[in-house]
């Protein structure tokens, strides 16, 4: 089995170097790597426009003979919204208009075509855990972007905690595939809101890992989880020191 990604941080490296590649971080960010973008600097918004009406609609439309072209492509959008935050069918349904079981076999269309996956949330042995959540990350930022027609500079945005999180995920996943470094991989919260954003499981051992594209940025340490798995570690990913994460 293969699996198609866009192209990966790792491999713009060993096609230009490190340094270059750090360089384009911001813009990759906005941008993605979807092949055809970044071989075309200067026209990436129109490539992403292309890609987005032709690919995501009409190619999945007709994979599975979708009826409600508009329901899906409000499924997206939603779902470009909440990157980072907790997905509830219902809600979407709600917002779409379909019913949550159509929401729910469309996510599953989206992620057999890449353009999403699913990351779900770890439990074992806190009562207050959550144990059926969900988030949803896009596998390329310019995709993401491209479906809420905002192609804003990273220093211009709101929403930039939501791309940095949705680009480190999908790159780590990237990185995993590849590197065949076979890892479980989930994100953590409580009811009483407690949060990790990306924890992975090697060997037995528990990394949690918190992300923030600010290295100055303020953060908890979370004692709650670090208490319950004992040997369990934690890590800032931010913008200077993110690049052992993903090679």
């Amino acid at each position: 089995e293969y699996k198609i990604y866009p192209l990966s941080f790792a491999e713009m490296v060993a096609h230009h170097g490190l340094l270059e590649e750090k360089r384009l971080l911001a813009h990759r960010m906005v941008y993605g790597y979807y092949p055809d973008v970044v071989n075309n600097v200067g026209v990436e918004k129109e490539i992403l426009k292309q890609l987005s009406n032709s690919y995501l609609y009409k190619d999945v439309l007709l994979l599975e003979q979708i009826k409600k072209p508009e329901g899906l492509i409000k499924l997206l959008q939603g779902l470009a919204y909440q990157v980072g935050s907790q997905v509830s069918y219902n809600e979407l349904s709600q917002l779409t208009g379909l019913d949550a079981k159509t929401v729910e076999k469309y996510i599953v269309v989206l992620e057999q075509t890449f353009i999403i996956f699913r990351l779900g949330s770890f439990s074992r042995n806190l009562r207050s855990e959550l144990k059926k959540s969900r988030k949803i990350y896009f596998y390329d930022n310019g995709i993401r972007n491209a479906l809420i027609a905002n192609f804003n500079q990273v220093e211009l945005r709101t929403d930039v905690g939501a791309l940095w999180e949705n680009f480190m995920v999908s790159e780590r996943m990237k990185y995993s595939q590849y590197s065949q470094n076979w890892t479980n991989s989930w994100y953590w919260r409580t009811k009483e809101q407690k949060e990790i954003d990306f924890i992975e499981e090697q060997d037995g051992v528990l990394t949690a890992f918190e992300f923030k594209w600010n290295p100055d940025a303020k953060h908890k340490i979370p004692k709650l989880f670090l208490e319950t798995y004992t040997g369990s570690e934690f890590k800032v990913i931010h913008r200077d020191n993110f690049e052992d994460f993903l090679m």
